[in-house]
């Protein structure tokens, strides 16, 4: 019975597919240069992460900076360019932070405890000898 059912409706989109034009719309995208400015920062005192970033695109220019914290306590700073005529350029460097944001890390005391020098006597065990003739 199923099987008579989907078979009518088989029918039932046939014969509409057939009676209702098919009309394909084209659509044309004119290409316009590609515009865009964004940003973002980062900065979690808990974890030491501190960042940010910023890029504008004009066309095929794109000229943007972004900026974040080394392991050794300095701010490491990178302006870029790029175009279709000199490629990707950067500029990096690095400038000292007025206040430490790498956590310090306390030295441990170093404590050699002495080994005692004990004597353990050797015991000799007398084993038993077999002489066989």
């Amino acid at each position: 019975m199923a099987f008579k059912f989907f078979a009518f409706l088989a029918l039932v989109a046939a014969a509409s597919a057939a009676v209702l034009p098919v009309a394909l719309k084209h659509i044309e995208y004119h290409e316009a240069p590609a515009e865009y400015q964004f940003s973002y920062s980062v900065h979690d005192d808990h974890t030491g992460d501190i960042k940010s970033q910023q890029e504008e695109r004009h066309g095929d220019n794109v000229v943007g900076q972004y900026t974040l914290i080394d392991a050794d306590g300095y701010r490491r700073v990178v302006d870029y360019t790029a175009d279709e005529h000199n490629g990707f350029n950067a500029v990096v460097r690095r400038e000292p932070l007025t206040h430490k944001v790498v956590k310090a890390v306390v030295p441990v005391a170093k404590f050699v405890a002495p080994v005692a020098k004990v004597a353990v006597p050797v015991a000799k065990i007398a084993y038993p000898t077999y002489y066989h003739h």
